[in-house]
């Protein structure tokens, strides 16, 4: 059975309390306007799952301390920096069931805030000399650009073969749970292979969540009404790949036709939905996150028994086995 994010929490409950003061105040601005599109950033906070990597990691190899919250910030700052830019890239006007920032003030200060909050975690990491921890969040954000730039250069042609897609996840979403994983073990730790095992610990928890997110585009029994985002925004998944890799040449030439021209359909998105379901996709994706998953376990297996273990490990649970 898997576990709420609220018992998840319980070994950092405290931590977690402090972090979203210190974070909220890491954030202020003396300029009103940036001040109040901040706090509403605030409000709005997620499930918060990047600075619970950061805190349980840090258990793991110590106690919790000043580092450990200049992590969580460092990694929340970013996250949200790059949330923000791509809101405008995507031009989405919804982001966790609230507005956008740029539906709200529109792209141009979206942009100046998402630059403010870059900004911001630079500064919070150089004015406390955490140079190991801005050298880690700092290659991270080189590597979600990368994979950014990567899949769209990818998708205007549609030949995306599985490798290329592990390399496009693997630097779009799981480097960033890897730094946060790393920077936790960082913040309490001088163990550089302890440290380089959280990080690849994490990079396995982020290829499974990305494929996770990949499997809801096409909809299950539990799951509710198929929605077909990625295929609208051409975007080539783990499921979609392996169904075409299979499929009869024309066949594969049918359904990338439809993904080039008619995305906007809603019965030829359908099309495509029926398509990857028919061809076993689901299940070899299904499969393959599994795989990592276990990938995670074995690596946590290699630390003592603690509540922070045991959580780590309802995480990696609840992240695979999340309904949204």
């Amino acid at each position: 059975m898997t576990k709420t994010l609220n018992s998840i929490k319980a070994p950092i409950e405290e931590e977690l309390k402090r972090f979203e003061t210190s974070f909220r105040d890491a954030m202020k601005s003396e300029v009103p306007l940036l001040d109040k599109v901040t706090g509403y950033i605030v409000k709005r906070k997620g499930k918060q799952m990047r600075p619970m990597f950061v805190f349980l990691c840090a258990k793991l190899s110590g106690e919790v301390c000043e580092s450990s919250y200049h992590a969580a910030s460092l990694v929340e700052m970013l996250h949200t920096a790059t949330l923000v830019h791509d809101d405008v890239v995507d031009e989405a006007i919804e982001r966790r069931g609230f507005f956008s920032i740029n539906a709200l003030w529109k792209n141009k200060i979206a942009v100046l805030v998402g630059d403010y909050l870059l900004s911001r975690g630079l500064l919070l990491a150089l004015d406390n000399n955490e140079y190991r921890l801005l050298q880690i969040l700092s290659r991270a954000v080189k590597e979600m650009s990368e994979g950014e730039m990567l899949q769209i250069e990818k998708a205007r042609r549609l030949d995306i073969k599985e490798e290329i897609y592990y390399d496009i996840i693997s630097k779009k979403t799981a480097s960033l749970i890897a730094a946060a994983c790393s920077a936790g073990a960082a913040s309490t730790s001088k163990d550089d292979e302890l440290i380089e095992k959280m990080r690849v610990f994490g990079e396995k928890i982020g290829m499974a969540f990305q494929i996770r997110d990949d499997l809801f585009d096409f909809g299950t029994d539990d799951v509710g009404k198929p929605l077909g985002i990625d295929i609208k925004e051409k975007k080539m998944t783990l499921p979609l790949i392996y169904a075409l890799d299979q499929a009869e040449k024309k066949d594969k030439k049918r359904i990338i036709n439809i993904i080039k021209k008619y995305n906007d359909q809603p019965d030829k998105v359908a099309e495509v939905i029926d398509f990857v379901r028919n061809s076993g996709g689901l299940e070899y994706a299904s499969g393959i996150m599994m795989r990592y998953k276990q990938e995670a376990f074995e690596i946590l297996a290699t630390t003592p028994d603690s509540p922070s273990k045991k959580s780590l490990e309802d995480l990696v649970n609840f992240v695979t086995e999340r309904k949204k």
